[in-house]
């Protein structure tokens, strides 16, 4: 799959799993931190985002110390997810 089409879906699933209702893809910046700035996000909402890479990409993240350098921003899931994905 081409790297700006993950990009794009991955947008979209961030916001289907964190039902984030007034935001749209064309909000999120690819570079855009998602937590502490940008989003928003908390703990919580990164735990959705590792069940959303293991049930979608069939990425496992057991490390807390992995999660937080994978969820750094769309960029970084989505090169992490072009490396790792078994689905």
């Amino acid at each position: 799959m081409e790297t700006a089409v993950l990009k794009q879906q991955v947008k979209k699933q961030i916001i289907e799993f964190l039902n984030l209702i007034s935001v749209t893809p064309e909000d999120i910046r690819d570079d855009e931190p998602l937590f502490g700035g940008g989003l928003g996000l908390d703990s919580i909402d990164s735990i959705e985002l590792v069940v959303l890479l293991g049930r979608e990409y069939g990425i496992v993240i057991q490390d807390p110390k992995e999660g937080r350098k994978i969820l750094v921003d769309v960029n970084t899931m989505v090169s992490y997810i072009e490396k790792n994905r078994t689905k």
